[in-house]
């Protein structure tokens, strides 16, 4: 412990000489889920007097959260929280679409209620879009929060400088991954392990479009890979399990992964790998 000691100093002087404080990690998670229980109530409160309450707690801690990025706003704090709350009707109809989307496209949904409560997918989708709103308001570093810890919580990773048309529906979900500025259109549907990414990695591309668009009523299935910003799924396309895409595709596309079959004779159930995992 001794030889931690100086250590320890050097690190306590160091954070003693920042001057930029970061939103608390756990108050943001706090927020998202308490806001989305807010729009979506499992069950309601006593009076329209207690909702009314919470909602103005919920407003409280989010001007709280961005009091450490104040100096980067344009415009104060409070104002940023009206046009953010007078953003909720706007966000409550897209989330309300959104499920209604999963509702009707998935058969082993119940009622819309299962879908709100449940779904990894809804959940993601309903954090992105109030992380949007923030970023599209110029908030800084607390969108990008919100959407690593619905990440973490659903293995869904949206950025949330995405731009996401209504009634989008993620099955399933876990592996998702759906980049910065991909540009997605109106009742688009994904499955799990879908990758909407970049071709080329590249610092000096921050301000460029590097991820695809996907057009109106598109459909792509497991494990697919659709990279770079001049590649578009044109609408109506059906992009099935495990393609890999870097250019565009026409509407009313059907592309597909041919998996090869080969019938092995008896001499040759030797040469195969026998993997021990």
């Amino acid at each position: 412990m001794k030889k931690l000691e100086p250590f320890i100093k050097e690190l306590f002087n160091k954070h003693l000489s920042i001057n930029e404080f970061l939103p608390d990690i756990e108050e943001t998670r706090s927020f998202t889920s308490n806001l989305i229980r807010l729009l979506f109530p499992n069950n309601p409160c006593d009076s329209q007097l207690q909702y009314r309450l919470k909602f103005k707690e919920s407003r409280l801690l989010l001007e709280k959260l961005m009091l450490s990025v104040e100096d980067k706003l344009n415009g104060s704090v409070e104002e940023h929280a009206d046009t953010f709350f007078d953003s909720l009707p706007r966000v409550y109809n897209s989330l309300i679409k959104d499920a209604e989307a999963i509702y009707n496209f998935d058969p082993a949904v119940t009622n819309l209620q299962e879908v709100i409560c449940a779904y990894p997918g809804f959940y993601a989708i309903a954090v992105y879009r109030i992380a949007n709103q923030l970023l599209l308001q110029g908030v800084p570093l607390l969108p990008r929060i919100m959407s690593e810890n619905a990440h973490s919580e659903t293995g869904i990773d949206i950025h949330p400088g995405a731009t996401i048309g209504q009634s989008f529906f993620i099955d399933h979900g876990t592996g998702v991954v759906i980049g910065e500025t991909s540009v997605i259109g109106n009742h688009v549907k994904i499955y799990q392990g879908v990758t909407l990414g970049a071709l080329i990695v590249k610092k000096s591309m921050t301000a460029r479009k590097r991820h695809p668009t996907i057009q109106d009523n598109v459909i792509i299935y497991a494990g697919s890979t659709v990279l770079g910003g001049e590649t578009v799924i044109g609408r109506d396309s059906v992009i099935g399990g495990n393609v890999w895409l870097t250019e565009s595709v026409p509407p009313q596309s059907l592309v597909y992964h041919t998996s090869t079959i080969k019938i092995r004779a008896n001499k040759d159930k030797d040469d195969y790998m026998d993997f021990s995992i």
